[in-house]
Order: structure tokens, then C-alpha cells, then sequence
């Protein structure tokens, strides 16, 4: 009970710790490993779980590939799609190529071993690829080819690296070659056959309503588990193929209930990815690291350098793609969770088999993976932003509805340097925007549409402001999940201070303004209210900033040092800290007094400079 105490709170502390310090995950959990494993003692896998270990990687890698599965919706794909079957068809074999003769030129393997880490070389680590793309904010169609890249070659890396082994148990025996596609070729369709029949069989049962809501998720589990392990006892690695079509089967079923589904299986495998990092990592032994000589690091390097980049760049020729994008995938290819997992238990045949080499294929997988991660969770952010294939650095803000004070608010935060994008799925409301030169996307952030035209990685921070508050409700609401309840805000509601219309906390966004609804804010545009931004600094503070504009109503405040966007909920907890910039809405009477100030300070300067143009 100990052990699992420790590897729960390591893996998800590392992940916590990840996010705050705003470092790649995985390179966080596997130092947790190494530091709770060989370095300290304090977790032994192999003594504190036991025969345990097997078992439970290879069921939490089935879950985590089935709910890789789920992501795989083909009407996200969009111009993404001929890219990403190049790569499956093309990209898998020819990589599996390359990298079998990486291990035999360079690695100095013999063929056997080198045939089947090979084909475990495929995988590309979507437990990896995920947390990176969402830190760097990557443009939505490189990070779907990379996405949907990890996810499908994983279980094809781990068939292949099962054919291989076939192939090495036929050599092995004196038998022929055919014989090795005879065993396998039937394995193979079985679990076609069983993860679509699984997910058919699911899908039926949720839209017939045979299952309850509350009982869906465990149905689910037991499903996935079920398939995995009937493909699993039929060929050997095969049960990643079942989960991963049952997960794309459920994907593009258009369930009611997939979002829900989704979310949950992505907290699972949160669970699940950190667990089994920690575990692997503290399983390491550095006996065996010691075993691997410089061939190691030239084959390291070569894989990263010379196999992935030639995989992807002669698999990518005739497509659409543009050459900044090819480089970007050549030079992005992290392993993960998956490749530790299927290498280690295909070491342990190798070995049975007479392989000597056998027992060089874990530790070199262990480097692999350490290698690419570390690499590639602190280059990748930089590459994309040289190649411009980010969304920017600086948090952006996505205001929903659009209106006079949806406009307004867009200018002033576009003034100073935030990207602001204005949806609305009436285009009539929009006509402000567009006429301000406002960024704007006709249609229902919600939609399926949506997911491909809007890049929502660009955008930190999300404001509901549409004049229909039960809509400003729904977005509040199911954006909260991926966003973060903290970063979404949304105008006060009509008569929400009534007891017969309010709504709880969690179905609605923080509220700003200072509770005024979206009616009253045009009304005071209409009335000669203006948006002005005030910098603090040490002889301009809060206090003096409320007395110098009475009757201001603080809106947004930015602050540079900690890159943050906050709306302004209450007014009397303004932070008072020199360089905050204070994005205000100011009275009529106010405003002209500043203009006229303005204009009297800009004629003295004119009188000065002819001043000094006569003295001179």
C-alpha cells in the first residue's frame, strides 16, 4: 500500500510541479522516478510490487491508448488528413526501416534485436506529444499531425515489433518466413475484429440508452480491459490495436455523452501516465545503463537527427504541407510511456530466446526516451516560435458575443498588445468588430467547426458576452473543463439576484464589471463612456489612480511580470503593484476632461518646440 502511496503522489506532485514551474511533465516524473528508484531506494518496483508490474502497465498503456483513441475524431482532422496517412502508410514501414538499420550500422545490434526494437521505434509517445503541444501552442494543423501520428503508430510500432518477433522465433525454429505471417496476419484481424466490435457494441448500448448515465464509465473500463485482453491472449501486443480502433470507433459515433466520457478518460490517464512513468523510471537499474557503450549515444543522436528527420521529410514529399510545418514534424519526435513499456517486455523474449543482445533493448529504449523528452520538451516552444508556428507567447483573450462593448473592450486590449479574437454565430453582431478591424470568427465557438477554424491555444482567457444569458451560461460552463474555471468570465445575468433565476458557482463564469449586465454596459458606451488604460507605477498607485478617475469602473488589469489577464470582480481588491495596467470604462464628463487635458498639454509642447525653433 506504501508503494502505490509514493507512486501516486510522486506522479501527479511531478505533473502539479510541471504545471507551476511551466516545464515539460515527463521530464519531472522520470527524474521522480530515478530519484525515488536508483538513487535513493525508496521505491523498488520489482520488490515492492512484484509480479504486479506487468499487469498494470500493460492494462493503464491500454486505457491510455484507448483514450488516445477517443481523440481521433475525423471531422477535426481537416487538411491535416493527407499528411497524417502519409505518414501511417509511408512513415511507419520506412521508419521501421531506418531505424533497424540505425541499430545494426551504428548501434552494433545483431539483426534479431535490431528487427524488433525497430518496430517498437515507430511509436512516437502521444502520453508525450499532448503536454508538449500544449505548452508550446502549436498552430492546430502541425500539432494534429503530430497528435493523431502518436496515437495511430503506436499500435502499429508494438505489431510490428510483434511480427518481428514472430519472424525471430521462425528463424530460431528453421522454419519458414510464411510461417511467421501465418501466425500473426490472423492475430492481427482478430483484434481488428474485437476492438470494433467492442466499440460497435458500446456505441449501441449508450444510444439505446441500455446503460445508465451513472454506470457508462465503468462499463466503459471494463470493456476496454476486456477487449485488450481477448486480442492480448490471441497475439501477443495485439490488444493495443483492439483499444485503439474501439476508441476511434466511440470517437466518431457523435454520442450525447462523449464529452463526459472524454473528460473523464483524460483524468484517468493523467492517473495512469503518471503512475506508470514512475514505475519504469524507478525500475531502472544502472547496472544496466552502464552496459551501453558511446555506440549508444551516436545511435541516440542519429535517431534523432538523421532517421526521424529522413522518415518524415520522404514520406511528406507531394503533400500540401508547407516546408516550415515538414521541419517542424522532421525535428518533433519524443517517445514515451509506450515505447519503455512494449520494449521492456519484448527484451525479456529476446533474452529467452537466445538473443544476447537482448538485454540491450531496455536500456537503450530508457535513453531513447530520456533523451527525446528532455530535448524536445525544451525545444520545441523555441522551434515553433522560429519557424512562426505558434500562437504567440503573450496570453490572448477570446470574447464571445459580440456588441459596442465587445468591440470596445477588443480595442483596448488589442492596444496593448493582447490577441483578442470576437465570436459570435450572428454575423450582423459581429459588423462592429469587423468595421474596427477586430479580429472575428462567425460561428458557435461550441461547434465542431469551431474546433478547426478557431485556434484555441492562442487564447489564455475566455469572456462570455453575448446577450443571451443562458448561452454565456453554456460557454461558461463547458469551456471551464479545458480552459480552467479561473480563466473564464462572464457578463451578470438579467434578474440574477433574484433567488428564482440565479444559478449555482459551477454553471457559470467568474462574474466582472462590477455586476453590470451586458445591456447596461452598451447603454453606457451609448451614453459617452469611454475604455482608458492607466499604468501604475510608484508614485501612481491604486488609491491615487481612484482619485484621479471617480466613478471609473475597473474592467481588466494586466500585469507584465506575472503574464497574467485578470478581470476585475471587485474593484476594492485591485492588487496595488507599480507596472499593472488598469483597463477602465470612465464617465462621459470625465473623459472630456482628459481630452482636455491632453490637448492643453500637446498645444504647450507645440508652443515649446517653435520656442526653441526661434531661439535656435
Amino acid at each position: 500500500m506504501e508503494a502505490f502511496a509514493v507512486i501516486g503522489v510522486a506522479g501527479v506532485g511531478a505533473q502539479w510541479l510541471a504545471w507551476r514551474l511551466r516545464m515539460p511533465a515527463i521530464v519531472l516524473m522520470l527524474t521522480a522516478g530515478l530519484l525515488l528508484g536508483p538513487v535513493t531506494g525508496i521505491l523498488v518496483p520489482a520488490r515492492d510490487i512484484g509480479p504486479l508490474i506487468a499487469p498494470m502497465v500493460s492494462l493503464a498503456v491500454s486505457v491510455i491508448l484507448f483514450e488516445g483513441g477517443l481523440t481521433l475524431n475525423f471531422h477535426r482532422l481537416a487538411d491535416a488528413r493527407p499528411a497524417v496517412r502519409r505518414l501511417v502508410y509511408v512513415g511507419a514501414p520506412l521508419g521501421w526501416l531506418l531505424s533497424t538499420l540505425a541499430l545494426i550500422w551504428i548501434g552494433g545490434l545483431s539483426w534479431k534485436a535490431s528487427l524488433v526494437f525497430g518496430g517498437i521505434m515507430i511509436v512516437t509517445g502521444p502520453t508525450v506529444i499532448a503536454p508538449l503541444l500544449r505548452q508550446a501552442k502549436l498552430v492546430t494543423r502541425p500539432a494534429q499531425v503530430l497528435q493523431w501520428e502518436g496515437i495511430v503508430n503506436d499500435p502499429i510500432g508494438a505489431l510490428a515489433a510483434a511480427l518481428a518477433m514472430q519472424i525471430v522465433l521462425v528463424a530460431n525454429a528453421g522454419l519458414f518466413w510464411g510461417q511467421a505471417l501465418a501466425r500473426v496476419v490472423p492475430g492481427v484481424l482478430a483484434a481488428c475484429l474485437i476492438g470494433i466490435a467492442a466499440g460497435w457494441a458500446i456505441v449501441q448500448a449508450f444510444r439505446r440508452h441500455i446503460v445508465p448515465e451513472y454506470m457508462k464509465v465503468p462499463v466503459l473500463f471494463v470493456t476496454v480491459i476486456g477487449a485488450f485482453t481477448a486480442a492480448d491472449s490471441i497475439l501477443h501486443e495485439s490488444g493495443l490495436l483492439a483499444v485503439t480502433l474501439m476508441g476511434l470507433i466511440v470517437a466518431n459515433a457523435n454520442l450525447p455523452s462523449y464529452t463526459e466520457l472524454y473528460r473523464f478518460k483524460e483524468q484517468a490517464t493523467v492517473l495512469l501516465v503518471s503512475g506508470v512513468f514512475i514505475i519504469l523510471a524507478a525500475g531502472i537499474q544502472f547496472s544496466q545503463l552502464t552496459q551501453l557503450s558511446w555506440r549508444a549515444v551516436l545511435l541516440i543522436a542519429a535517431v534523432i537527427l538523421l532517421v526521424r528527420p529522413a522518415t518524415v521529410m520522404l514520406s511528406l514529399i507531394g503533400t500540401n504541407l508547407p516546408m516550415k510545418e515538414r521541419l517542424l514534424i522532421a525535428f518533433t519526435g519524443p517517445r514515451g510511456v509506450v515505447l519503455v513499456a512494449v520494449s521492456g517486455i519484448f527484451a525479456e523474449r529476446l533474452v529467452a530466446e537466445g538473443v544476447p543482445d537482448g538485454g540491450m533493448v531496455a536500456p537503450l529504449a530508457f535513453c531513447l526516451v530520456l533523451a527525446t523528452v528532455i530535448l524536445h520538451g525544451f525545444t520545441l516552444g523555441p522551434l515553433a516560435r522560429r519557424l512562426g508556428l505558434t500562437s504567440g507567447d503573450t496570453p490572448g483573450v477570446m470574447i464571445v458575443g459580440g456588441s459596442p462593448f465587445a468591440t470596445g473592450l477588443a480595442q483596448a486590449l488589442i492596444k496593448e498588445g493582447v490577441e483578442v479574437l470576437v465570436t459570435d454565430p450572428n454575423r450582423d453582431h459581429l459588423r462592429s468588430a469587423r468595421t474596427a478591424g477586430v479580429p472575428t470568427y462567425y460561428g458557435d465557438v461550441l461547434g465542431e467547426a469551431a474546433e478547426t477554424n478557431v485556434e484555441f491555444l492562442a487564447y489564455t482567457y475566455v469572456v462570455a458576452a453575448s446577450d443571451n444569458d443562458a448561452y454565456n451560461t453554456l460557454v461558461a460552463t463547458d469551456l471551464a473543463p479545458d480552459f480552467g474555471r479561473e480563466v473564464i468570465w462572464q457578463v451578470a445575468r438579467e434578474n440574477d439576484d433574484r433567488p428564482r433565476h440565479s444559478l449555482p458557482s459551477q454553471l457559470r463564469g467568474q462574474g466582472f464589471g462590477g455586476g453590470l449586465t451586458l445591456a447596461r454596459l452598451n447603454e453606457m458606451l451609448a451614453e459617452g463612456w469611454v475604455f482608458r488604460t492607466t499604468r501604475l507605477t510608484e508614485e501612481y498607485g491604486v488609491e491615487e489612480w481612484r482619485a484621479a478617475r471617480p466613478g471609473a469602473v475597473p474592467l481588466v488589469t494586466l500585469d507584465d511580470e506575472a503574464d497574467r489577464i485578470v478581470m476585475v470582480s471587485d474593484p476594492e481588491r485591485i492588487p496595488d503593484q507599480p507596472g499593472l495596467r488598469i483597463v477602465s470604462l470612465i464617465p462621459p464628463e470625465l473623459a472630456a476632461r482628459i481630452r482636455a487635458a491632453a490637448n492643453d498639454t500637446r498645444l504647450q509642447r507645440a508652443a515649446d518646440d517653435n520656442a526653441d525653433a526661434l531661439d535656435v
